[in-house]
């Protein structure tokens, strides 16, 4: 009941800026980072110069999602094994 009366005070332009600052805030926090992490992983080795350096610059730009999933991601190299 009031979640709809809520949404009978906005208006439509209003809803939709709410949901692209929520579209814009979940590619930034969670999108665009995690297939960086996955991206940085599956390349670290085989990078050039270039790439590399604009790997660092998304770095900066997306620190703050970066942030948000480093607790939970290992992206260490898998060990040789028992020699």
């Amino acid at each position: 009941m009031f979640l709809q009366h809520l949404l009978s005070l906005l208006s439509v332009d209003n809803l939709l800026v709410l949901l692209a600052y929520a579209v814009l805030g979940f590619a930034y926090l969670v999108l665009v980072p995690l297939g960086l992490y996955f991206w940085m992983n599956k390349r670290w080795y085989v990078m050039g110069k270039l790439e590399r350096t604009g790997v660092y610059g998304l770095v900066f730009l997306f620190f703050p999602g970066l942030i948000l999933f480093a607790p939970f991601l290992n992206l260490r190299m898998a060990g040789h094994g028992e020699g």
